[in-house]
């Protein structure tokens, strides 16, 4: 039985909802977001929330109950108030800034590096080192923070690198640190 898929999806004021050929679509203040979906599983709209069912007790259809009821919560929570990831650049020389739609990026390496922002995504750097990736779309949002990341991952000597804000790096001991 899907735990995650029995939770109704609370959906706020300003926000549509809805259900057509297969597709879900929700709209609000910050965007409009679309979704296909399995015909197994079924939502019922109960005014502020919706419902989210399903047709049999296959393992599959209880695997997509959960997965679509979570889809669109978070597709609710993307238009009504969005997702953001920060990521923290450390290191001596290491800073980003954002031209236009283009993201500069000195890593250390002998040239700068530039990632292309995608659309319905927006990036802020300030002179910390702190970027700040924001969207309506969760999946975007994680994917493109990640790619920064993979750009130089943290290691575990210095501390320097790409990392979250919230992640916790293990340190290692140099070589002094034997005697």
């Amino acid at each position: 039985m899907s735990r995650i898929g029995k939770i109704p999806v609370k959906v706020p004021g300003g926000v549509k909802v809805s259900f057509r050929d297969e597709v879900m679509t929700v709209e609000g203040p910050k965007g409009k977001l679309s979704q296909k979906y399995h015909p197994v599983v079924t939502f019922e709209n109960k005014g502020e929330e919706i419902v989210v069912d399903r047709l049999n007790n296959e393992k599959q259809t209880v695997a997509y109950h959960g997965l679509y009821r979570n889809l669109l919560n978070n597709m609710v929570i993307g238009v009504s108030a969005g997702f953001s990831k920060t990521l923290v650049i450390t290191g001596v020389g290491y800073r980003a800034e954002v031209q236009g739609n283009v993201l500069n990026m000195s890593l250390g390496y002998s040239s700068d590096v530039y990632v292309g922002i995608p659309d319905g995504i927006s990036v802020t750097a300030d002179a910390q080192g702190k970027v700040v990736v924001n969207g309506i779309d969760k999946q975007q949002v994680g994917e493109f923070a990640a790619q920064i990341r993979k750009l130089r991952l943290p290691e575990p000597y210095k501390g320097k690198g790409v990392k979250y804000e919230n992640e916790q790096i293990r340190r290692k001991v140099g070589k002094s640190g034997v005697k």
